[in-house]
């Protein structure tokens, strides 16, 4: 495409079509499976359980599946607040699909807004020059330069015109930009790696990649590791086509991960197991 649209030159990268090709292909199956047909609804609740287990774990709180399921508070201890802000994120996810495409820095914020849950002045909006970042994931040999308070700005209102804009981009390219603009701004002063990562679902189930959301790309980042999710994101953060192919495929193979995670939940539906 020309130049002026930079999300569908990143589909050029190298590797970056295969990515995309092998995501369609593992999202296409888990729609062609026979239990979808009649039980899509109770796979989506139980993708949008399973995802917000696997955010929540790579903030810090990684939890059983089955904890998750059975807790009802979620205001005990900080672990419990992560896992409970993960839950309600993804619940308002499907809310805001009809203003990502006309207000994504809204959306955002409205995201920040659900997560944190309290009414600090701090809440819904980016961060102020000398407001500090609780980091979540990034400590240690994984911390990546925090970009000051106008860079943040700027770099937010440039993705919010290339999201209104639209274009070319295949769903992976615009999700994996998106999550890893997100993840390296870290525009909030909290929950920045669980509002990425609902945003990258945003845009992949808008999109129509995965209009049911029944591939929990959260899961699959979560199986990867958080050492592999650092390392992919500073790839990204780098700049240069190679990392940023490699973030890409990094996001790819977890949308794949968690479309498998979803054809594991319909066969067990189909054996009467779950």
């Amino acid at each position: 495409m020309s130049t002026t649209d930079p999300l569908a030159a990143l589909g050029s990268l190298p590797g970056v079509a295969d990515s995309v090709e092998s995501v369609r292909k593992s999202v296409d199956r888990v729609y062609g499976h026979r239990i979808m047909r009649r039980r899509s609804n109770e796979i989506t609740s139980e993708a949008a359980l399973r995802g917000a287990r696997g955010s929540a774990a790579l903030a810090g709180a990684d939890w059983a599946l089955e904890e998750v399921r059975r807790r009802t508070d979620f205001s005990a201890d900080p672990e419990a607040r992560v896992v409970g802000a993960a839950l309600r994120l993804t619940a308002e996810a499907g809310q805001l699909l009809s203003i990502w495409r006309q207000s994504p820095l809204r959306v955002l914020a409205r995201l920040h807004l659900v997560a944190a849950a309290d009414d600090s002045g701090q809440v819904g909006r980016p961060r102020q020059p000398g407001e500090p970042v609780d980091e979540e994931l990034f400590d240690g040999s994984g911390e990546l330069p925090l970009p000051g308070a106008d860079e943040v700005a700027g770099r937010l209102e440039g993705l919010a015109q290339l999201i209104i804009a639209g274009g070319q981009a295949p769903a992976l390219v615009t999700a994996a930009v998106v999550h890893g603009e997100l993840l390296t701004l870290r525009p909030f002063t909290s929950h920045n790696g669980l509002v990425a990562r609902t945003a990258e679902r945003i845009v992949l189930v808008g999109s129509g990649l995965d209009p049911k959301s029944i591939a929990p790309c959260e899961v699959g980042h979560a199986e990867q590791g958080a050492a592999a999710y650092r390392e992919a994101l500073d790839g990204y953060a780098s700049g240069t086509g190679e990392g940023m192919a490699a973030w890409i495929a990094h996001c790819g193979r977890a949308v794949a991960l968690g479309a498998r995670e979803s054809t594991a939940v319909c066969e067990a539906l189909q054996r009467g197991a779950a």
